[in-house]
């Protein structure tokens, strides 16, 4: 979840250009979306611009992704992308 950025024309193109096709090549994403248009709570705005939803297997899987170069590299372009601040979090999930 990326806080609102600097600049956020600069930090759309970077991560569409970017971000995106290096984030696509860490080892076992199964899905890959990003919110459209304004992140909002039931309040009104939030402080976020983007949110993005990577998909893995299990957290198993997530933890080998981001130990990989290609994991390594994602997470070192999200420190220069995140100028307005980066929350990761990882989970597993379960039908509910």
């Amino acid at each position: 979840m990326y806080g609102t950025p600097r600049d956020t024309a600069a930090f759309d193109t970077h991560y569409s250009e970017k971000h995106i096709p290096l984030a696509k090549k860490v080892l076992g994403v199964r899905g890959y979306e990003v919110s459209n248009g304004p992140v909002a709570t039931p309040a009104g705005p939030s402080n976020y611009h983007l949110v993005a939803v990577l998909q893995f297997g299990d957290m198993a899987a997530i933890q080998k992704a981001f130990g990989s170069p290609e994991g390594q590299a994602a997470l070192a372009d999200v420190q220069t992308l995140a100028t307005g601040g980066v929350d990761i979090l990882m989970f597993d999930t379960r039908e509910a």
